[in-house]
């Protein structure tokens, strides 16, 4: 063997340890903690993606999808769907998806234009006569457009993202949670709801698990 290949396999034998070594003790990164706001959260107000066109092929899409998702809510009757922002624990901001990479959309600001008023019925939610704007809910809003056709590039999947509330311009923070895809927002079944749902279920059984249990009183001293 010539002698410069020899030096070459001689090095890299001595280097092959303390190259897989810290392979062998590497661990999977912890997902992150489940936001405790969430878990004591009472009221959701759910709103469409403020960026989000109005799809020329279905143009009530985000609209639909917004009521599915509080109709979802309201049956599972963990969180008290409300109008307003302002008022709301979370934020949920939805978006339906295209399913295509580039879509034909019109710009349109008064999506979350909406009745005043969320009344639980029977069959999920219903909305009352009057008329309101959603308040400010990002100190850097989408820049106003004219309406008209626009194309929107991406946006393929269902988004469904949960956002802090009772706080100043709250889509302008990290989202606690999110759900990204295909069907996500499907209607009358809502699987990103119902994804959130066992999110909130398994972050409660760990945190049960995660408590001291309480201990058993030592019986009071026998009286002589």
């Amino acid at each position: 063997m010539p002698i410069h290949r020899a030096s070459a396999l001689a090095v890299l034998l001595f280097l092959a340890p303390l190259i897989l070594a810290p392979l062998a003790v590497a661990k999977p990164k912890d997902k992150p903690p489940f936001p405790q706001y969430i878990l004591r959260a009472h009221s959701v107000a759910v709103v469409v993606d403020p960026s989000a066109g109005i799809s020329i092929d279905d143009p009530r899409a985000n609209q639909v999808a917004q009521k599915d998702v509080e109709t979802a809510l309201a049956n599972w009757g963990r969180f008290m769907p409300v109008l307003s922002p302002s008022q709301a624990d979370l934020i949920i901001v939805i978006r339906k998806g295209s399913g295509k990479l580039a879509n034909a959309t019109i710009s349109d600001p008064r999506q979350n234009n909406r009745a005043g008023v969320i009344n639980p019925t029977e069959n999920g939610v219903s909305m009352g006569a009057q008329r309101g704007t959603q308040p400010g809910l990002s100190n850097n809003p989408p820049m106003p457009e004219a309406a008209g056709p626009r194309a929107e590039i991406g946006n393929v999947e269902d988004s469904f993202f949960v956002y802090e509330g009772n706080r100043e311009n709250p889509l302008d923070g990290v989202p606690g949670w999110r759900d990204v895809a295909n069907d996500g927002l499907r209607s009358h079944n809502v699987p990103a709801v119902d994804r959130f749902k066992k999110a909130i279920e398994e972050a409660e059984k760990a945190a049960a698990k995660q408590s001291p249990q309480k201990q058993p009183s030592a019986p009071a001293p026998a009286n002589p």
